[in-house]
């Protein structure tokens, strides 16, 4: 495949810019007329230079982490239709899709009393909200950081992103009597198999979002010939956890890309795919958007 990129355009995530910068970027429809909310959280390509000076390995490896351009993807579903909410920082810096709880305390020069969620899996695993290991497995820092800066990091940028998520979640079960949450991303191919699928739908196994809405997309995406598979290996993070609550009429729905299908994985760089792969995405947003599921689930 073609990588489509021009080298000047590594510059947006190759920047040292400051730690003040906006958390989030957020688009909006004009009018607000469909229950359809999307969130993008692993997409941002911020990588303040404080942070850089204390890592050990390459921006390439802390990369690897990202869902590069879904962000892009997805607004082409959004498309004039819904909100679009994604992250300018990266996932490597803090991690928007993991409860804040979810803290390593061995990453800290301090002794800190373990928090409440220092023994889920993913923390165990160097994927916690501040992440210890880099998207190809490498340790991240040169040494303990202070347990100041995970919460300078959380009170900055985790926290107003969701509470942003929040309030246009909210905003639109008020306007239009429900709220279907599509929280995007991108998963690595070259570790799933040649028979892997191309998108793996999360509604942690139906908790989290009406089988109407997970239906529809399974059904269009596979119309577009797409490979489908259901909560396995993904069921839904952080954000369908949260905020997937079907009797309150908020649906939520991970969906996950696999990156072979736009990006070279060597280069992270687009390829051709990128324009059919965002061409399909708004092709879902129109069947999402024409289903009116507001007179259904609201």
């Amino acid at each position: 495949m073609v990588a489509l990129d021009a080298a000047g355009e590594a510059a947006p995530w190759a920047e040292s810019a400051g730690e003040s910068a906006a958390p989030f970027t957020l688009v909006t429809p004009l009018a607000r007329t469909s229950p359809l909310v999307f969130a993008s959280p692993h997409s941002g390509r911020r990588y303040p230079a404080a942070f850089l000076a204390q890592t050990r390995v390459s921006l390439q490896s802390l990369r690897r982490a990202e869902d590069a351009y879904v962000d892009e993807l997805f607004s082409a579903a959004a498309a004039g239709r819904a909100p679009l909410i994604a992250a300018a920082y990266a996932r490597a810096y803090v991690d928007l899709n993991r409860d804040p709880a979810e803290i390593d305390p061995e990453m800290f020069q301090e002794r800190l009393p373990p928090p409440p969620a220092a023994g889920a899996p993913r923390v165990q695993a160097g994927l916690g909200a501040i992440p210890r290991i880099a998207g190809d497995g490498q340790p991240i820092y040169r040494g303990k950081l202070r347990y100041a800066e995970a919460e300078r990091r959380i009170a900055a940028v985790h926290r107003p992103y969701h509470a942003m998520l929040q309030t246009l979640v909210e905003e639109t079960r008020a306007f239009v009597g429900c709220a279907v949450l599509i929280d995007c991303h991108s998963m690595p191919s070259c570790a799933r198999g040649p028979n892997a699928p191309d998108v793996v739908l999360g509604d942690r196994f139906g908790a989290s979002c009406h089988p109407t809405v997970t239906n529809l997309v399974e059904a269009t995406l596979r119309r577009l010939g797409y490979r489908v598979a259901r909560n396995a290996p993904f069921a839904g993070g952080h954000t369908t956890q949260l905020y997937g609550r079907p009797g309150r009429r908020v649906h939520a729905l991970q969906i996950e890309l696999s990156r072979g299908l736009y990006i070279d994985e060597r280069t992270m760089l687009r390829t051709q795919g990128f324009f059919k792969v965002r061409a399909d995405m708004a092709r879902l947003g129109e069947a999402l958007a024409a289903a009116e599921l507001h007179k259904s689930l609201g």
